[in-house]
């Protein structure tokens, strides 16, 4: 999908623009810095559960409202890359800036304000909040956040997202899928990696306990004996205390395993590149079970797995159009 805006005199561009930008992310209300000759050049691929954009343009502010998104009900985040100049955002009481060799994480279900005062180019991706979460825990934590990507993971991270927008027309939808899931594998160790996305609502030292539990457990879904005292013994914590700290978010640890599995089984199930049945993909996260786990499925997701993967391959039919 690609969008270029160029200035006529009329001013009318910044209609097309503001159309294209609602199209490729969600719907935004717009102020140019100069309306009458604003030009916009706007790219964007999908990569699965995860969307790319090359978005160019003159100087301008976004405002997302709360009229917005009153009826979505998927949320979703961007991950902002400036190339040449410092961008601006406030959402909730944060209000930050990002300079070119950052990204910045922006959440599409809360108000929020996003502006350059001049020309510039971004990257963008566009992520499902669930599959963050999945990852690395809530998403309010991370909300209006930069983070330095001139090093390390974050590095490798932004390095990645430039490749793969230069190669994206030229990849099968197969190899597009498998480059999404990597980016947000990426982006995810890049951000658990930053110290501020410890949960402040508890003592830093309680939180910082309950942060490596939770990612000991995400990372570890697929051992199919993974339970509360396994979880304990890795963090070198009592089992009592583990069982407090997850008691504090009123959800038990096995509860908070099951439930991670299985967001990642429907994630799997969403996808397109993959031709594993849903036996293999309950077992491959932990659920040994299958009766079992088609009724915790249908509980959790209303549906049952084999629906999800119909109801996704529908949709990229109906996205793909006619051949």
């Amino acid at each position: 999908m690609k969008y270029t805006v160029q200035h006529d005199g009329s001013g009318k561009g910044g209609d097309d623009w503001r159309r294209a930008v609602s199209e490729t992310y969600f719907p935004l209300d717009v102020e140019f810095r100069n309306s009458a000759a604003f030009q916009g050049r706007l790219e964007a691929w999908s990569l699965g559960d995860v969307a790319i954009s090359r978005n160019s343009c003159d100087g301008l502010l976004y405002r997302r409202h709360r009229r917005h998104f009153l009826q979505e009900s998927d949320s979703s985040l961007l991950i902002t890359i400036p190339e040449l100049a410092e961008v601006g955002f406030s959402q909730g009481s944060r209000s930050t800036h990002c300079k070119p060799g950052g990204f910045l994480v922006e959440r599409g279900d809360a108000p929020y304000e996003f502006w350059h005062g001049k020309a510039n180019s971004l990257w963008v991706l566009k992520v499902k909040a669930a599959s963050v979460r999945s990852r690395i825990g809530p998403t309010d934590r991370i909300a209006a956040l930069n983070f330095d990507g001139t090093c390390g993971v974050a590095s490798y991270f932004l390095d990645m997202v430039r490749t793969t927008g230069a190669h994206v027309e030229h990849l099968s939808p197969t190899a597009r899928e498998a480059a999404g899931m990597h980016l947000l594998e990426l982006l995810c160790l890049a951000i658990r990696s930053d110290d501020r996305v410890l949960d402040s609502s508890v003592s830093s030292i309680r939180a910082a306990h309950l942060h490596r539990a939770e990612q000991y457990i995400r990372d570890n879904l697929k051992d199919p004996e993974l339970g509360p005292a396994q979880v304990a013994d890795a963090c070198g914590i009592s089992l009592r205390y583990l069982q407090r700290l997850f008691a504090e978010r009123e959800q038990s640890i096995n509860g908070f395993i099951r439930d991670k599995r299985l967001n990642r089984c429907a994630e799997e199930l969403r996808g397109g590149g993959r031709a594993a049945s849903v036996a293999e993909i309950a077992y491959r996260w932990g659920f040994s079970d299958q009766s079992r786990f088609s009724r915790l499925y249908k509980t959790r997701f209303g549906c049952t797995p084999t629906e999800t993967r119909r109801a996704a391959a529908a949709e990229r039919e109906g996205a793909a159009g006619p051949a």
